[in-house]
């Protein structure tokens, strides 16, 4: 009976020890699996439309582009192709393209990478106005962008460039370029 019960423990002992290892082995494939790489993607759009109202209930800001991606770790938000749409009651919109663009965790600060132009279109009172430049900063906010870079601003039949600007485009609207500036001008 004793060489029984011996055996019946030794059997149940080693049961017990393979469950457990078992055990440990698929928990730890599944810790595994769970962990998220840096920098990784928790979300994305394609085909990205999102629409800001003012408090009177009136369109203030729109944004398109073709790809967003919200990143879990620093809580960026990134773009492909922003084209972003800042209105005013008694001009066109301002406008603002960009190859990419980065929108910090706050939502307090847009920055575009590469190419960017921002324009206004002609109307009563208004001229045209481009800017070509690139990595730019906008405060979305506050109606609020600036570069360290070159940048071009043509309205016809004018030119002016320089190096760095800051552009505030609400009223009232204040442009400066920063330095090295030039212009061509034409008269009528």
């Amino acid at each position: 009976m004793k060489i029984r019960n011996k055996r019946f423990y030794l059997t149940l002992t080693t049961v017990a020890l393979v469950s457990w290892g078992l055990v440990r082995l698929i928990e730890g494939d599944g810790e595994q699996r769970s962990i998220v790489p840096a920098h990784s993607t928790d979300y994305f759009s394609t085909g990205y439309t999102k629409f800001e109202m003012n408090e009177f209930g009136k369109l203030d800001k729109k944004l398109i582009a073709e790809q967003v991606m919200h990143y879990s770790d620093d809580d960026t938000t990134h773009t492909v192709n922003p084209l972003m749409f800042f209105y005013n009651e008694k001009t066109p919109p301002w406008v603002i393209k960009a190859q990419a663009g980065v929108l910090s965790a706050d939502g307090k600060d847009l920055f575009l990478n590469g190419k960017a132009v921002v324009s206004r279109a002609k109307a009563d009172g208004v001229k045209e106005l481009i800017i070509n430049t690139s990595n730019l900063r906008v405060k979305p906010d506050t109606s609020y962008a600036e570069t360290n870079e070159w940048a071009e601003l043509i309205s016809p039949p004018n030119t002016t460039t320089g190096i760095g600007m800051k552009l505030v485009f609400v009223a009232p609207i204040h442009l400066e370029l920063l330095s090295n500036v030039k212009g061509k001008y034409e008269t009528n």
